[in-house]
């Protein structure tokens, strides 16, 4: 019993070397919305106006993993004025919206800066993203994900959409790249 327990946590440290060396590489963190950077609920007010939750965890992360410099983009099937504000407010330029055809929209986003597949992560939750997840370096999904979406990830975050997944993969790539020090010391001053 012990021996299959010590061989368990081999199999599963290899891993996630496996998934840290792959993010090492990443010089693009791609965004799906709904279900990723929310809890995947939509909320309409009584006028019929959209309405999004996201979660500041996120959010500073997304902006400290760009000063890191990776980019940051986001890639959604709907389209949101509240969408567009949050990404302006993030810093994140790179925004496609109201697309079903994400690996397009990809192709799209970084077609002109050039690009390699395998340096870009990838963060997904349903089926239009598997489009775009089995390309990519690092396809990644959250645990509220569909079935199908967490079978092709390399990884699955432990927090759900909209409740600090992100924060947590960003932070997992500046520790992979070995940034996330120097991105977490301003905070750590005490002078």
């Amino acid at each position: 019993m012990n021996s299959v327990s010590s061989k368990h946590k081999e199999k599963d440290q290899a891993h996630n070397e496996q998934i840290d060396h792959k993010l090492a590489r990443v010089r693009h963190l791609v965004l799906d919305v709904d279900g990723v950077l929310t809890d995947g609920r939509l909320y309409f007010d009584n006028s019929g106006n959209e309405l999004k939750t996201f979660s500041t965890l996120d959010g500073h992360g997304i902006k400290m993993l760009q000063k890191s410099g990776v980019q940051v983009a986001i890639i959604t099937g709907r389209r949101s004025s509240v969408v567009e504000r949050r990404a302006h407010d993030l810093g994140v330029h790179k925004l496609i919206q109201g697309r079903e055809d994400k690996f397009t929209a990809l192709k799209e986003l970084f077609g002109e800066d050039g690009y390699r597949l395998e340096d870009i992560a990838y963060v997904g939750d349903d089926y239009p993203d598997l489009l775009v997840m089995k390309r990519v370096g690092c396809p990644i999904s959250v645990p509220n994900a569909a079935p199908p979406v967490r079978e092709h990830a390399i990884w699955v975050t432990e927090a759900r959409g909209g409740e600090g997944a992100v924060r947590e993969v960003c932070d997992r790539i500046m520790k992979a790249q070995g940034t996330f020090d120097t991105a977490l010391a301003p905070y750590l001053q005490t002078d």
